[in-house]
């Protein structure tokens, strides 16, 4: 059985190490790979990681042909939605008091959650929704002031920055995941419920740690197993 993880860096395994963002060898697909028994040639499975860093969803489309529908697997975990309900901060700090829309609106961001939902049903492949993992907003916003300046508070304060559209897009996301009768991988709660989140997301305060990556593919796996046992009629 093959599994790819299809998403942006939270998939890739992005995090902030001593000032710098690394890709982590302990990402979500990795330790997602190390639950399964590699001991058992009939019942294999194959992890793949296919996240990109910075990828949004209309990004997503743009690959999904070479990097999902052509490698055949049994089940795409898509991870989208981080990147897309951001904003380009550097516009935001050279024009505070103008209006900005975030990178990819949130229709078209549903629009396009539809899209792959829909190409990976019709190619034969079981498409699973990943909502979005917590932020730590205070932490996010020291890490963007520092990159591109104060001038980004008065706008920040006055419209709810990404805090608010983080979670806006997650609401609308389950919602759309639910009328559309997809399966879906709460991460967000299984992370709010796991601890400090100083241990869980990484010091730009919106990639996670080595220990949050793990709490997240646990909850990944354990939801597999269930979604893979009820359809084998074993539960």
């Amino acid at each position: 059985m093959k599994i790819i993880c299809f998403g942006d860096s939270l998939t890739r395994g992005v995090s902030l190490v001593k000032g710098r963002l690394r890709i982590m060898k302990e990402n979500y697909p990795s330790f997602l790979q190390s639950f399964f028994p590699s001991d058992n040639e009939e019942d294999h499975v194959e992890v793949v990681n296919k996240g990109v860093f910075n990828d949004n969803s209309d990004l997503l489309i743009e690959r999904l042909e070479k990097d999902v529908i052509s490698q055949k697997p049994d089940y795409t975990i898509i991870g989208i939605g981080g990147n897309d309900c951001n904003f380009k901060w550097d516009e935001v700090a050279k024009n505070p008091n103008q209006h900005h829309e975030p990178i990819v609106p949130i229709e078209q961001y549903l629009e396009n959650v539809k899209t792959l939902i829909f190409s990976i049903k019709n190619s034969g492949i079981t498409p699973i929704i990943m909502n979005l993992p917590p932020l730590d907003p205070v932490r996010y916003y020291k890490f963007i002031a520092e990159k591109f300046g104060p001038s980004i508070s008065h706008w920040i304060s006055s419209v709810g920055g990404i805090e608010h559209w983080h979670g806006l897009y997650n609401r609308s996301l389950n919602k759309l995941v639910n009328e559309l009768e997809v399966l879906k991988i709460d991460v967000r709660t299984a992370i709010k419920d796991a601890g400090d989140f100083i241990d869980l997301i990484s010091d730009d305060g919106i990639h996670l740690t080595s220990n949050g990556y793990k709490v997240l593919s646990n909850e990944v796996y354990q939801q597999l197993i269930r979604m893979m046992n009820i359809k084998k009629g074993t539960v």
